[in-house]
């Protein structure tokens, strides 16, 4: 296929693009330098407009196609943003931002879509309009919520939209995907239980919240167990457990738990809050205590659209040979705002035998390049043929 020839060739510089950023992380919103690159690169590729600050640190790069007989518009997005983990692969290109890594791969993805933008400024062979967008604070940020939050997709009259992330395990520049509920709405509770502290030897004078924490963390797990239809998913799992005193000798006066809650529909989620708060105003009371409960709604439910799906698999297919279907992913991702807003697809491309993303030792693999790129080339080719 000439597409996947042309990132054979171009594979090099790509992989010294998502090199250099792989070297310079940054976190969330910061990321200024990553953002400034991206910028450079679509200016020199010669693309038709290129706007930054959307959604704060994000990046927008137009490219119109030799001709526009339908006015079709196609939006392809890639996140630019790092973890603050301590990187530990030891390669050469590591880190050098102590306390900040790409351990998600998102260096490969802006790189891969920066490949994508170059074929496609030089080639503009499809009827209509790309639109490249590269977000940050995909990482528990929201960025893609505040780049549509800006107008992004009215703006540039954005009718479709498509995105991508690598997948460790599955075999380097294969496919999988799977139309609707995709990507788990990811939510955040933070909980303070509120007794009477007092001396270890004399109980009986206090209200216990470590006893009341202990029966709420277990009871928790019911939402799952017995609140929840066994064929919907929902994770709640209580990841911090720190109380007021750190005494051998004092009951505390307070203890706060912290955890998430994942879930593949609104209605789950509606229920998972509605227990959590339930359940842990219950046992406090029951103990003679107090419970402040609060409740955040993060990402929602990345759905994926069925034609789009369709569309996006075949593409797969063209490229790689064959797409599996995905399973469903307990993960949360910020994709799933552009999909809101928009009907498209999100599919993952194999990262080969690597650690898994968010890990210290995970690496994007760059010989995933030319089937990235090729997908997402293709994705504009096949969807506005040429006149």
């Amino acid at each position: 296929m000439p597409v996947k020839n042309r990132f054979a060739e171009l594979q090099d510089e790509i992989t010294a693009w998502r090199r250099d950023i792989h070297e310079n992380p940054e976190i969330l919103f910061e990321t200024h330098r990553t953002s400034a690159l991206v910028e450079e690169k679509l200016k020199e590729f010669g693309c038709d407009e290129v706007v930054s600050g959307i959604g704060r640190t994000g990046v927008v790069g137009v490219i119109k196609g030799k001709s526009d007989s339908k006015g079709k518009v196609i939006g392809l997005r890639a996140d630019m943003d790092a973890l603050p983990i301590h990187e530990a692969t030891g390669v050469e290109y590591a880190s050098k931002t102590p306390g900040a890594m790409h351990a998600c791969g998102h260096d490969g993805h802006t790189a891969m879509l920066l490949g994508a933008a170059k074929y496609l400024a030089e080639t503009r062979n499809f009827d209509g309009t790309v639109v490249v967008i590269f977000q940050p604070a995909e990482e528990g940020g929201g960025g893609g919520r505040e780049m549509c939050e800006d107008g992004m997709m009215d703006r540039w009259n954005i009718q479709e939209v498509y995105g991508m992330h690598n997948w460790p395990g599955k075999p380097v520049g294969s496919f999988s995907i799977r139309p609707g509920a995709f990507f788990a709405a990811t939510d955040q509770f933070d909980i303070t239980f509120e007794g009477r502290g007092g001396h270890a030897a004399k109980p009986h004078e206090t209200v216990d919240t470590t006893i009341i924490a202990a029966k709420a963390v277990l009871a928790l797990q019911t939402i799952a167990s017995r609140n929840a239809d066994p064929i919907d998913q929902v994770v709640v799992s209580v990841t911090s457990f720190e109380s007021s005193s750190k005494a051998f000798n004092v009951i505390p006066q307070k203890v706060q738990i912290k955890g998430t809650v994942r879930t593949m529909s609104k209605d789950m989620r509606d229920l998972a809050e509605q227990r959590i708060n339930e359940i842990c105003n219950g046992i406090a009371a029951t103990f003679g205590g107090t419970a402040d409960v609060t409740y955040i709604r993060g990402y929602p439910v990345m759905v994926n659209s069925e034609d789009q799906t369709d569309f996006a698999a075949d593409v797969a297919r063209s490229v790689a040979g064959e797409c599996e279907e995905a399973p469903l992913v307990m993960g949360g991702e910020d994709f799933a705002f552009m999909l809101e807003e928009r009907p498209g697809a999100y599919i993952l491309v194999g990262n080969g035998d690597t650690a898994m993303v968010h890990h210290p030792e995970y690496n994007f693999n760059d010989e995933a390049i030319p089937a990235g790129c090729s997908w997402w080339a293709e994705i504009v080719e096949q969807r506005m043929p040429a006149a």
